[in-house]
C-alpha cells in the first residue's frame, strides 16, 4: 500500500536507447558500435515546457498502481532547467478535467505517438528520490497495449525502487502467463551503507530477439531469455510513486 509522503525531492535521468551489444569479458557493456537515433538533451531555457514533439504527459488521476497523485500535463510538473527536464511533485489539493481529486501532482511522461522502436539499448542516468513509500520506475511497454491490452502488450520495467528499500532496485519482465508476481524479475543492491538517493546511477536494458540484459553503472547484473517477447515497445518514463520529484538530463537513442 502506498503512503502519502510530506517531503520532496529531485531525481535526475539521463535515456539512451541503442540496438545491439557486445559485451566486455569483465561483465560490462561497451557502446563503442553504437548509433544514434533519437534524443534529448533538454537544453532549451531555464523554465521551458517539455518538447511534446518528443514526449506526451499522461494525464489523470486513476492509475493501476493507486498512485495518489494526479498526474497533470502542467509546466509546473515538468519542465526543463539547467539541462536538465524536471518532474516536480508537489503536495497540493488538486482536482484534474476528469474530477478525480488528489493531494499531490507529478508528471507522467511518455513517447507514445512520438517515437517506438524494436530492440536496442535503453539508458537513464538517474539520481533517485528516497522516503517511505516511493515508486520511481524507468520502463518500457508494448506499443500496442491499447489493442490487446497489458500483459499481452508486454512491458520491460528496467528500473524500479521501493521506498524502504532505499540501496535496492528491481528489473522485471511481464507478458501473457508471467505478470503481476509472476513477472520474471531480479534485484540489484549497492554496497552496504550506500543509497540510490546519494549519488547519480546508470540504469539500463540491452533487448534483443531472444535475450535481454540489465546493467546498474554498466555492470551487468541479469540477463533473461525467453521466446515470448513482444516484438515493438514505446519508451515510457515514469514515476509511479506518490509524490517526489525527478529531474531529467538528457534522452537519446541510437542503433
Amino acid at each position: 500500500m502506498l503512503r502519502p509522503l510530506h517531503t520532496l525531492s529531485h531525481c535526475v535521468l539521463t535515456l539512451i536507447l541503442i540496438t545491439s551489444a557486445t559485451l566486455e569479458s569483465s561483465g560490462q557493456s561497451s557502446k563503442q558500435k553504437w548509433k544514434l537515433i533519437w534524443q534529448d538533451e533538454f537544453n532549451a531555457r531555464d523554465a521551458s515546457p517539455i518538447d511534446k514533439s518528443k514526449w506526451t504527459p499522461e494525464v489523470g488521476g486513476h492509475w493501476w498502481n493507486h498512485e495518489l497523485q494526479y498526474y497533470t500535463d502542467r509546466i509546473d510538473n515538468a519542465f526543463q532547467s539547467n539541462g536538465s527536464l524536471v518532474i516536480k511533485a508537489i503536495k497540493e489539493e488538486f482536482t484534474g478535467r476528469d474530477n478525480v481529486t488528489r493531494s499531490y501532482t507529478s508528471a507522467r511522461l511518455i513517447t507514445k505517438q512520438t517515437f517506438t522502436t524494436t530492440y536496442g539499448r535503453f539508458e537513464a542516468r538517474i539520481k533517485l528520490p528516497r522516503g517511505q513509500g516511493i515508486w520511481p520506475a524507468f520502463w518500457l511497454l508494448g506499443n500496442d497495449i491499447d489493442k490487446v491490452g497489458w500483459p499481452k502488450c508486454g512491458e520491460i520495467d528496467i528500473m524500479e525502487l521501493i521506498g524502504k528499500e532505499p540501496s535496492t532496485i528491481h528489473a522485471t519482465i511481464h507478458g501473457p502467463g508471467y505478470s503481476h508476481q509472476k513477472g520474471i524479475s531480479s534485484s540489484h543492491s549497492l554496497k552496504e551503507g550506500e543509497k540510490f538517493a546519494d549519488a547519480f546511477h546508470l540504469f539500463a536494458v540491452e533487448w534483443e530477439p531472444f535475450a535481454l540484459r540489465f546493467y546498474c553503472d554498466d555492470v551487468l547484473y541479469k540477463t533473461v531469455t525467453s521466446a515470448d517477447w513482444r516484438l515493438d515497445f514505446r519508451c515510457m518514463l515514469s514515476g509511479r510513486s506518490v509524490p517526489r520529484g525527478c529531474s531529467r538530463r538528457a534522452a537519446r537513442f541510437a542503433c
